[in-house]
Parts: C-alpha cells; sequence; structure tokens
C-alpha cells in the first residue's frame, strides 16, 4: 500500500510537466511536452523492473521532472535572443514615437512617486518666504537665538513704519508622547500662531475647522515625523500629541523642505503672542511692508533699534526670501541654451536634394517636418519631468542649489535630445520616414576629387538613396538624397 507522501508525489509529477510546457514556446510546445512524457514513462518503467518503489524513488522521479523548468526555460531564452521586430516596425516611425512616449511616461511616474517633486506641485512656493526677515543680533556671527520674548512683545504691540508682522519660536528639547506608549525625545519650536501663515508656507492635510476642545492649542509636525513616527498617516489631523504631559491638538504637516531657518525642528507648538514664556531667547521673523521692501532690499541690512530704558541695539536683519525663479521659467532658460548650443555641437543640415532628383510633395514635407517637430516636443517633456526630478530629489525644494541643478541638468537632457533627434531624422527617407539601411561602400578614397566616394545607404521600401561623403568636398560637402523614380518599383516588393 502506498504511503500518503509517495502518492502526493506522484500526482505532482505530470501536472510539473503540464506546467513547464506553457514556458516553451508555442510552436515547440507540443514536441516538448511528448518529449518529457516519454522519458517519465522510461523513469517509472526502469524502477518497475527493479521492484524499487518507495517515497524516495518517486522523489527522485519528481525531481526529474522539476528538471524540466531549466530546459523550458532555457528555449524561452533562446528564442527571445532571436527575436526579431516585425518588418512594418523596424526603423518605422511609429516605434520611434511610441518608444518616446513610454520614456515620457516613465518619468512622469517617477515624478509622481518623488515626494519632493509633487510637494512643489502641490504648493504656491512663489510666495513662501516671500518679504520676511530673521531678525538678530548683529555682533553675533552664528546663528544662536538673541532676540528675547520682551523685546519681541514690545515689537508686536508697536506700530513699524517697515514692518507689518512678527513672529517669534524658541527652541527646547521635549519628550513627546508619539503613541498610546512610545516617548521620544524631540526638538520642539514654541512658536506664535502666526508664524507659518508669515512665512507663506501651507501646511498639510490643514482643516478649516476648529477644535472640539477650545483648551487644546495646535501642534505642526515635520514631515520627517510624520513619515517615520506616524506611518504617513493622512487622517493625523485632529489627534491629540501630548508633549510634556500636556495635550495639543494635530493641526497639520510641514512640506519637506519648507523649512530654512536655524534649527532643524520636529514638532511646532503654536501659542497666541501672550502666551510667550516671559524671560525667554529666541528666533523674531518680521515681514516687511511697502515701504520696508523699498528700503531693506539688500540680502542683509543693519537695522538700529531700542531696548528697554531707551538703550540702542544693534540688529541686523537677514532676508529669507532667495527670489528664487519658478520651474518653469528655469526650464524655459535651459531650452533657450540648448537650441543656441545645438549648431556648435551638432550638424543641424536636414541634407540636401541631387539635382535630378525629384522634387517632394508638399504634404511629403510637411509630415517630415511634422515627424521631427513631434520627436523635439517629446524630447522637451522628457527634459522637462527628468530635470525636475532630479532638482527635487537631490537638493532642498527651490533652494539656489536646485536652481543650477535644474538647470544644468535640463540644458544637458535637451541639448542631447536635440542632437540625437537631428541625427535621426537625417538617417530616415524622406518620403515614408523610415531609418535606410543596407550600407555599402562607393567610389575610392584616391578619387575623391574626380569622382564620388562615401557610405550609399538604400531606403527598403525603394524610396531614396542616401549619398554620405566620406570626405567633404567644396561640391559634395553634406550628405545628399536622390528620390527614385517608379522605374525602380520592380526591385522591392511593397
Amino acid at each position: 500500500m502506498k504511503s500518503f507522501p509517495q502518492s502526493a508525489l506522484k500526482a505532482l509529477q505530470k501536472p510539473a510537466l503540464d506546467c513547464a510546457s506553457l514556458l516553451v514556446p508555442t510552436s515547440l510546445r507540443s514536441d516538448w511536452c511528448r518529449e518529457w512524457r516519454a522519458e517519465l514513462w522510461h523513469v517509472r518503467q526502469a524502477c518497475n523492473l527493479t521492484g524499487e518503489v518507495s517515497w524516495q524513488v518517486e522523489r527522485s522521479i519528481t525531481y526529474f521532472c522539476l528538471g524540466a523548468f531549466p530546459d523550458a526555460l532555457c528555449l524561452r531564452w533562446h528564442s527571445w535572443k532571436g527575436f526579431t521586430p516585425p518588418e512594418p516596425l523596424r526603423g518605422s516611425p511609429v516605434k520611434c514615437i511610441l518608444s518616446l512616449v513610454a520614456t515620457v511616461a516613465c518619468f512622469y511616474v517617477i515624478s509622481i512617486l518623488t515626494p519632493g517633486v509633487r510637494t512643489a506641485r502641490r504648493l504656491a512656493w512663489n510666495h513662501a518666504y516671500a518679504g520676511v526677515v530673521l531678525i538678530r543680533n548683529a555682533e553675533v556671527t552664528s546663528h544662536a537665538a538673541t532676540i528675547s520674548s520682551r523685546q519681541f512683545q514690545g515689537w508686536a504691540a508697536g506700530k513699524s513704519k517697515y514692518f507689518d508682522g512678527f513672529a517669534f519660536y524658541r527652541i527646547a528639547q521635549r519628550p513627546v508622547q508619539l503613541w498610546s506608549s512610545q516617548r521620544k525625545n524631540c526638538k520642539i519650536a514654541y512658536a506664535t500662531s502666526n508664524l507659518f501663515s508669515l512665512l507663506g508656507v501651507p501646511l498639510r492635510f490643514a482643516s478649516q475647522t476648529a477644535s472640539s476642545d477650545e483648551n487644546l492649542r495646535d501642534a505642526v509636525l515635520s514631515d520627517r515625523v510624520w513619515r517615520k513616527d506616524f506611518d504617513a498617516d493622512p487622517n493625523i489631523v485632529g489627534k491629540v500629541l501630548h508633549v510634556h504631559g500636556r495635550g495639543f491638538r494635530i493641526a497639520g504637516v510641514a512640506p519637506r523642505g519648507s523649512w530654512r531657518l536655524p534649527e532643524r525642528v520636529d514638532v511646532w507648538l503654536l501659542e497666541p503672542d501672550s502666551a510667550v514664556r516671559t524671560g525667554s531667547t529666541g528666533y523674531v521673523l518680521a515681514h516687511l511692508s511697502s515701504a520696508g521692501e523699498v528700503e531693506m532690499w539688500a540680502p542683509r541690512v543693519f537695522i538700529k533699534a531700542y531696548g528697554p530704558h531707551d538703550s540702542e541695539l544693534d540688529l541686523l536683519g537677514v532676508s529669507l526670501d532667495q527670489k528664487v525663479p519658478p520651474p518653469l521659467s528655469v526650464f524655459l532658460l535651459g531650452v533657450l541654451l540648448a537650441f543656441f548650443a545645438l549648431p556648435a555641437t551638432a550638424s543641424v543640415s536636414m541634407s540636401e536634394y541631387g539635382l535630378i532628383s525629384h522634387k517632394l510633395t508638399w504634404p511629403t514635407r510637411l509630415r517630415r517636418w511634422g515627424f521631427l517637430g513631434a520627436k523635439a516636443a517629446l524630447v522637451l517633456i522628457i527634459a522637462y519631468f527628468a530635470s525636475f526630478d532630479l532638482a527635487c530629489a537631490y537638493a532642498t525644494l527651490f533652494s539656489p542649489l536646485s536652481v543650477y541643478l535644474h538647470l544644468s541638468s535640463c540644458f544637458l537632457i535637451c541639448l542631447a535630445g536635440l542632437s540625437w533627434a537631428c541625427r535621426d531624422q537625417r538617417q530616415r527617407c524622406p518620403v515614408c520616414l523610415r531609418r535606410v539601411t543596407h550600407p555599402a561602400q562607393v567610389g575610392l578614397a584616391s578619387q575623391t576629387f574626380l569622382g564620388w566616394s562615401g557610405t550609399e545607404l538604400i531606403c527598403a521600401g525603394g524610396h531614396t538613396l542616401l549619398h554620405i561623403p566620406a570626405l567633404p568636398t567644396s561640391w559634395f560637402s553634406v550628405q545628399r538624397w536622390l528620390v527614385l523614380d517608379g522605374s525602380w518599383d520592380f526591385l522591392f516588393a511593397r
């Protein structure tokens, strides 16, 4: 009587061969399936003659059946190596355009999956940090906190000709209860409630609805803490965060790369101006008024102010508005530079026609130039997505480094892509737009000035001949097309 393992192994042998046959190319599948089944029958007959029938024997036979999978994969691999594209698609303009469209789709998917690109497209970055100045003590060269809370309250309560808004924040290290039992020491910023509105940085997932508990003040999470400690929960707004034993309502998440101020902050706790702790020292941000934008146009401006008891204070205003151009302007500048550099790096001539060549019809010419325009447009779209992905992935959003990276990558990709488009266009038949093939050497190099010498390529459809000179001369300096008439049709199978 057969044991259960023996019966199970025997039941798996033929299905294993059937599964392996599915990997074999269709034209060879039936022959290989019969071959494997015949070998399995011979193996069983050999086992019956020796009288060895046990689960170890069935295991050996099962291993033999599993050996059909490497054979099937080997057959599939050789079929792929010998694969040739269909004749209508070989060198066709449709294949070229589809390849470019697929490349555009790949870079677009990458831009969707890159967090920095999504943030840059979603937020109004042109208004972030516009007209914002960081005020600090001019005698201190470091980025340490130098402004007292008393000075801030005096400036915020008074009227200023050059500033129309002030914000204050101070840094502290506090334990934060992230979940029910998890606690972590985080860098906390106790900030006034108008901090993010003064900076012009919109919060992610921010809700306009007020908290049900009026005693809870708002807290803002950094993008790093939100992803690492809260698993990027999109429903994080409204939950309660306990900091140093006190509850705060999570009001939103700061966008990635939005913080340009001193000290890297994990959590911002927003409180009214009256709740700023007396005697503390922190950082003061001021928003320039119309008069202030005229007077304080430099990146750094010395400010004279008066402290307690009318004492003079030497302050320094550091502009946080880096005047970074928008991404579209950077892209257009890179495209313009690429078009200017293209004639110096590649030939932009689309060839000439022989004296006895038949003239092309206007629809044929329009189709040819339309194909070139489509390639150039797709190359520019690829350059836009690829350069923007690089700028947002390897640099802080819309910083000077990101602008330089965006501009340089856009210029190089556009230049390389447009050079390829011109080279590809010169190798395509002006009638059917398929790449010419079958190069043949014509003439002798020693007879360049007496006769023609170079490479001759022919269109597979019998439309044109392309002559490329081996040595450019005054009478034959660029490649030349020869449009064939109907007398050549009998040589080609249309």
